[in-house]
């Protein structure tokens, strides 16, 4: 069969039906797909708000005040010190860096699903996060390591007959002073960076089974991060040491449930993408296959579809775009 190259090219060229562009499945713009995206998704962002009203209502109402007896304040008499990382910072590590990843991975991949699916999924970890903390916090109301201070600023202890606190400190301390389990600085920590550990995880696929330990201290930065935010809080005796285990645990599980809703574990070998993603890539190809007649070229361009796809679903780290126009190459150079 010979192969009329200026008609070919003439057919790349021209805005015609039977027109075969390049392959390019892995692109979805923010332009093109990011309005029907976040509307098909918005119920999820009224839930995000809804937990957001939810987390500051349980900011504003009191805490249970737990009895606090004399012979419980030889734990409760720490000093009183400011944070060594501030409550207006936690915010900016925790979510505005995660997020700065997931763009500097769009701008790399031209994925819309993978930065709205990341970024939903992150703000979903911190707000149940930060939901379930603050919940906990103000139905336990355990006194901080330096409640005794809040509670008497004068150091002038004073009890009722029942043996239980009397404070004459400022309502705003001793409110804050019955919030030390768990941790907010700590479960809010793991819940951010957390999911960007797991995030990154996936994107540089950790665990190919090709033992390259350098990837496994890429994503242990962002824990270890996280892990010096809650020793701060128990070195500044905003909390003991149960306090931040326990936010701990609580960040991260949340932050996995919250990942794994949109993205498969990082083992995985898809494991690089969320699955809204796979799930554009098929419906994509289905059109494609739907919409081209079945000739040579149209075979051609099925085929690279599929090659395509399965080169992502490989995993591959040399992953390269197979495209008609590089097959257009063969063709002249007399490899076809």
């Amino acid at each position: 069969m010979r192969w009329n190259l200026s008609f070919l090219k003439n057919m790349f060229q021209n805005g015609q039906d039977s027109r075969v562009r390049e392959v390019d499945l892995g692109a979805f713009y923010i332009k093109s797909h990011g309005t029907k995206l976040a509307r098909s998704h918005m119920h999820d962002w009224l839930i995000l708000v809804l937990l957001a009203i939810i987390e500051i209502v349980l900011n504003i109402i009191h805490p249970f005040y737990r009895f606090v007896g004399k012979d419980m304040m030889t734990d409760l008499k720490y000093p009183m010190k400011d944070n060594t990382v501030p409550v207006w910072s936690v915010p900016i590590y925790a979510v505005l860096l995660p997020i700065v990843v997931f763009s500097f991975f769009y701008y790399r991949r031209r994925d819309v699903h993978d930065l709205h699916h990341a970024i939903l999924g992150l703000l979903f970890s911190v707000l149940i996060t930060g939901v379930l903390t603050d919940a906990i916090k103000d139905a336990v109301g355990r006194p901080r390591p330096d409640f005794f201070w809040r509670c008497f600023p004068d150091g002038i202890d004073n009890y009722d007959k029942w043996g239980n606190v009397i404070c004459h400190g400022d309502d705003k301390d001793i409110k804050e002073g019955h919030k030390s389990f768990p941790s907010g600085h700590t479960s809010w920590s793991f819940a951010g960076l957390g999911f960007l550990a797991l995030y990154l995880s996936g994107k540089i696929k950790v665990f190919d089974r090709r033992g390259h330990v350098s990837k496994l201290c890429i994503i242990f930065l962002p824990l270890l991060m996280a892990s010096l935010v809650a020793v701060s809080r128990v070195d500044d005796y905003w909390h003991h040491w149960q306090d931040v285990f326990a936010g701990g645990i609580l960040g991260l599980v949340v932050a996995t449930m919250c990942y794994l809703q949109f993205f498969p574990a990082p083992y995985h070998s898809e494991g690089w993408g969320p699955y809204a993603y796979f799930r554009a890539l098929e419906e994509t190809n289905s059109r494609s296959t739907r919409g081209r007649p079945v000739d040579g070229i149209g075979m051609q361009a099925v085929e690279i579809q599929d090659l395509n796809q399965q080169s992502r679903r490989n995993g591959s780290h040399t992953f390269r775009q197979v495209s008609l126009s590089d097959s257009l190459q063969d063709v002249e150079a007399g490899k076809m």
